[in-house]
């Protein structure tokens, strides 16, 4: 059984952070109805295009699972379809810039209306506050929610990651949010107002700095390589490098191979209980009870030194040897992966971490599964809708609309 199954979404979400929600949705079982522009809709089908005449891998890849219909909502027609669609959904999601829903006639004090029951999910770029009306994008959510101020290297400019954290990573807070909403709802019966803000996201997931900001009042961040080099700490959180964040030092090293392989690296963690076994892995036995690096405080003003130690081995072996070698002796490590890499590892395709997709008009391509998985309701990754492709459907068997009524909505220009 899917867990969500029963659950319908009405999808008005697009581009990344709103799709990334209602497609992990639509993975646990919601019957997931996107509402697109007719004749273009969602942008994203037409950005970054590889194949022509194709949606883009930006669009197939964040709208798996999904209906699509063809809605002209500045349509009066097109509203009362909307209209008895809220009253027949159990949630709204949307990420529309700022008073959007209000200005099309669908804000909550309407939608409270037409479906007290409703949950009513939107992404926006802020809270409440003296931002809230700015626009937002990924690279603007992790500037404002500290990620880049604290990423990159003490000498360098702030950085942005390349992991989505402002957008999919917002899209996963409000699929959280909304399931929460539809537990409570069980118990209340009526729905409620769900926002996830991609500033409070970022700041979410950036917790751990915001802990460093509070810790430098007690001094030096020990951790932090700058510590052991004598550089002198500001009033905050400075940016780290590849330094490990939960106390334990670690850094991105070279492996066999790196000068001509970009991704010839591993990550290597001296954790404290590990020392022993990493001194005699490198050939290094002496430093085990030597004071100056027995214990990780003597170790502190020296990591330069170590793990330049520890590079020297590294650089001796391939990065999965280097994994192969160290995980026996539970020393943490984690070979520098790449999207070539990772496509072609065969594990992920076990998990359905990665699944190949067959599209009617693009062929087969390859894509990220859900990254949740249940026991009792493994997710089916489906193809992505093409644009209005369940539109017929959907009014007929959701609306019950006649075919007479049909060929009225489509002369109308409610729906293309």
């Amino acid at each position: 059984m899917e867990a969500l199954k029963g659950i319908k979404v009405l999808d008005f979400t697009h581009v990344q952070s709103g799709p990334t929600c209602t497609q992990l949705l639509a993975w646990f079982g919601a019957d997931v109805i996107k509402v697109e522009r007719p004749g273009s809709g969602d942008p994203t089908r037409g950005q970054l295009v590889d194949v022509p005449g194709a949606d883009s891998l930006y669009f197939t890849m964040l709208n798996h699972n999904k209906r699509s219909l063809t809605l002209n909502t500045k349509n009066e027609t097109g509203k009362r379809i909307l209209e008895r669609l809220i009253k027949k959904c159990d949630v709204l999601v949307e990420n529309f810039a700022p008073g959007a829903m209000e200005r099309m006639g669908f804000g909550w004090e309407q939608i409270q209306k037409l479906n007290p029951r409703m949950i009513m999910a939107s992404v926006k770029g802020f809270g409440p506050g003296p931002y809230e009306d700015c626009k937002v994008y990924e690279n603007v959510a992790q500037c404002a929610g500290g990620a880049a101020s604290t990423t990159g290297f003490l000498d360098g400019p702030p950085t942005v990651t390349g992991a989505q954290i402002g957008d999919s990573g917002t899209g996963l807070h409000l699929a959280l949010g909304i399931v929460t909403a539809l537990y409570q709802r069980h118990e209340t019966g009526i729905g409620q107002r769900v926002l996830a803000a991609m500033q409070d996201g970022v700041i979410n997931l950036c917790r751990v700095k915001l802990r460093d900001q509070q810790r430098l009042a007690a001094g030096p961040l020990t951790e932090y390589s700058q510590y052991g080099e004598g550089i002198d700490f500001g009033d905050t959180t400075p940016r780290a490098g590849n330094d490990s964040g939960g106390g334990q030092p670690g850094r991105i090293l070279k492996c066999k191979g790196w000068e001509t392989d970009p991704n010839a690296y591993t990550y290597f963690i001296t954790q404290a209980a590990a020392w022993p076994k990493i001194c005699k892995a490198i050939n290094k036995p002496a430093w085990v009870d030597d004071p100056n690096y027995a214990t990780p405080n003597a170790r502190l003003t020296r990591l330069n030194e170590v793990f330049d130690a520890i590079e020297s081995w590294t650089m001796t072996k391939t990065k999965f040897e280097v994994m192969q070698i160290c995980n026996p002796l539970d020393i943490p490590v984690g070979p520098i992966l790449s999207m070539k890499e990772i496509s072609e590892e065969e594990s992920l395709r076990e998990t359905g971490t990665i699944v190949e997709i067959d599209h009617p008009e693009r062929g087969k391509y390859l894509s990220v599964g859900c990254p949740v998985k249940l026991s009792a309701s493994p997710a089916e990754v489906k193809r992505s809708p093409l644009l209005g492709e369940h539109t017929k459907e959907i009014l007929r068997s959701e609306l019950g609309y006649t075919d007479n009524e049909l060929d009225e909505i489509l002369e109308s220009g409610a729906v293309g």
